[in-house]
């Protein structure tokens, strides 16, 4: 057995945090504000960020396949055969610095002037119009009963409708010309074969997105807001980070208070 590796840091290196040289607002960074605002400055501004989870490897597999294979098309400057079976008048788009702009460390970044907030978020890949308009794409691995051809009403799908949308933002800030339509690439693992056999089988989709970035200036006040108070905010509604947080400091409070006895 491997030995332990321990990865969390309750304290992370000032560099990474707001004012710090390395920090940037990234497109999940917002998301985290928009679920608990508490969590965002305990993370941003004092560099404690959520104990996370074992990584979706099996997700990570499929989105480095899905950018192998929509490259061997750019690279031709033809349509990958998914275009042109959802009629979509599209290349996989060209640029020097698409590399830049799919890394998580990087990705396209620009700087909004009326915060001082420098924004970026990585993109999985970017198409472009035979009108010249770029076209927002990413790539989603997942196993559900039936065709997936839209997206549904639960918070992950807000979260992925809001992710389109700040792209698309990020682009045009950029001076790019962007399509208001995004779409998700989707590879839905099938669970109805008689077994596994070292294969998995896959339905890939194209689904559709309206982007909306309409949210995000005011959003970024909000943010820059927060981050500038000495106070730390509310927490989110539906935060479970922040129960847990106060029920355990108060139990172990209680235990330390008695152990001085």
């Amino acid at each position: 057995m491997a030995a332990f590796e321990k990865r969390y840091n309750p304290n992370r290196n000032s560099d990474w945090n707001y004012g710090g040289s390395k920090w940037r607002l990234s497109r999940s960074k917002i998301d985290l504000f928009l679920e608990c605002p508490r969590c965002f400055y305990l993370d941003n501004k004092l560099g404690t960020t959520r104990p996370k989870g074992p990584a979706f490897t099996l997700n990570v597999a499929v989105d480095a396949l899905f950018k192998k294979e929509f490259d061997v098309y750019r690279k031709k400057g033809t349509p990958h055969p998914l275009m042109k079976q959802y009629g979509i008048d599209a290349v996989p788009f060209k640029h020097a610095d698409l590399d830049v702009w799919r890394d998580n460390f990087t990705g396209i970044a620009y700087h909004h002037e009326p915060t001082g907030l420098t924004v970026s978020g990585a993109v999985d890949d970017i198409w472009q119009q035979t009108d010249g308009k770029l076209i927002v794409v990413d790539y989603k691995a997942t196993s559900k009963e039936g065709k997936i051809e839209s997206l549904a009403d639960s918070s992950w799908e807000d979260q992925y409708r809001r992710q389109i949308g700040v792209y698309q933002w990020l682009l045009a800030q950029n001076g790019f010309k962007v399509s208001s339509t995004g779409y998700f690439v989707y590879a839905n693992g099938k669970s109805d074969a008689d077994a596994f056999n070292d294969t998995l089988t896959f339905e890939t989709t194209l689904v559709p997105c309206e982007g909306d970035s309409a949210w995000i200036e005011p959003t970024l006040i909000k943010i820059k807001e927060c981050l500038s108070h000495e106070m730390f905010p509310e927490s989110g509604i539906k935060c479970e980070f922040c129960p847990y947080r106060e029920a355990s400091g108060k139990k172990l409070l209680i235990l330390h208070t008695k152990k001085r006895k």
